[in-house]
């Protein structure tokens, strides 16, 4: 793979862009999300801890398991044990990351028992007390998206029942979110549908992360946080070397331009480019032109999520027909409908870059994938809502 380039100090001391972009590799160690950077003089370099690069599978967390990352953050902050107040419960749509926000936040996972009838039907039974707690019940709606979410709203009901003193359903993949309006007569609005379910459940708050679009907080009666996983790809984006000059974040769609503006604010002032596309159904694209120029340029394509990788292949497709030296994926959900593993790995992007919100299935591997974690942004995330804390001042 070939590495990016920074430029050197000397080249960017006038330009306010590149150097908040040098100090976004080069935070501070307590800062959530960075990976236990270490900057180099000169080189504008930061050390980080591998991403998930490989087989993906899902890891054993004993003691001392972790990454020093995240093992030395979780010594930092460790709490006592008789702590009862703060519960965290994990479904089964992704104990890893689960697994994972509990460690950093120095916390066991609660005891849950969770199963199937032999009908199919869903079985939870919490197996320690909640009464009066604050409990926060991590389950992604990923595929299955049926079967996760009815899985979320009985936990619900379960910990309500219980006497929990709040409920927070934290949800890293809002299953449903592209149904938000009505594009055709006759449509369902979905993630309304979905909202209400989890509000009538019995949940007080939800906390998810990137949804499809800003207007789905609206469609919840309860207070919604929503966590944005853009500064673990920037973290990881500014571990390697680019000059900015070579630089240009592409969004894939006409949708997309104010989430790829706000990063490529962040990327050192990037230029942007966007693809132009008609789409002729669901999970059906067909890309026209592209606005901006990226002819000799790494490429950097930025979406929420990629299902069936249709339209971010197309338009992977055309940076490199106008010129790109590069082109590289990243979202934040990686869903990975068939056939998007095939258009993935088929040569035409540099490297995917994706977050674990959705377990990364061994079936779904491929050469290219990198999956980085965002369990210490939900783990800071859920210690600020439980304090009282502002949450945004997170993303600052």
């Amino acid at each position: 793979m070939a590495s990016l380039l920074l430029p050197s100090p000397s080249t960017t001391s006038s330009s306010s862009s590149s150097s908040s972009f040098l100090s976004l590799s080069c935070r501070k160690e307590h800062s959530i999300y960075a990976f236990k950077t270490k900057c180099v003089p000169n080189a504008v370099r930061c050390e980080m801890k591998e991403p998930v690069n490989r087989k993906p599978s899902i890891p054993i967390l004993n003691e001392r398991t972790l990454p020093n990352f995240l093992e030395s953050k979780r010594l930092e902050i460790a709490v006592n044990k008789n702590n009862t107040k703060l519960k965290i419960f994990s479904g089964s749509a992704n104990p890893s990351l689960s697994q994972e926000i509990s460690w950093y936040m120095g916390l066991e996972l609660g005891k849950i028992k969770i199963k199937r009838f032999a009908d199919g039907e869903i079985y939870v039974q919490l197996q320690e007390s909640v009464r009066g707690s604050d409990v926060y019940l991590v389950q992604p709606t990923c595929p299955p998206a049926n079967e996760n979410l009815m899985e979320l709203l009985v936990m619900i009901d379960a910990c309500r029942r219980a006497s929990a003193k709040t409920i927070t359903a934290v949800i890293p993949y809002f299953g449903y979110a592209r149904a938000d309006r009505k594009t055709q007569g006759r449509e369902s609005i979905a993630a309304k549908l979905v909202a209400n379910l989890i509000t009538e459940a019995g949940a007080d708050r939800v906390l998810a992360c990137d949804l499809h679009s800003g207007q789905s907080m609206g469609y919840f009666d309860i207070p919604v946080d929503h966590v944005y996983c853009q500064p673990v790809i920037l973290d990881y984006l500014a571990s390697k070397r680019i000059a900015s000059s070579d630089l240009v974040v592409v969004s894939p769609d006409v949708g997309g331009v104010a989430r790829a503006r706000a990063f490529a604010k962040k990327l050192s002032d990037a230029p942007l480019a966007i693809v132009d596309k008609r789409r002729q159904g669901h999970n059906v694209a067909e890309v026209m032109n592209l606005i901006g120029d990226v002819k000799g340029k790494v490429a950097v394509m930025l979406d929420d999520m990629i299902d069936t990788a249709g339209t971010i292949a197309k338009g992977a497709a055309l940076l490199h027909a106008e010129g790109a030296r590069e082109v590289y994926a990243c979202c934040t959900h990686a869903v990975f409908s068939p056939p998007a593993v095939e258009r993935l790995s088929s040569g035409i992007f540099q490297e995917v870059i994706v977050t674990n919100t959705i377990p990364a299935m061994e079936k779904n591997y491929f050469p290219q994938l990198t999956v980085l974690s965002v369990a210490n942004l939900l783990g800071e995330t859920i210690w600020r809502v439980h304090d009282d804390c502002s949450v945004s001042s997170i993303f600052q």
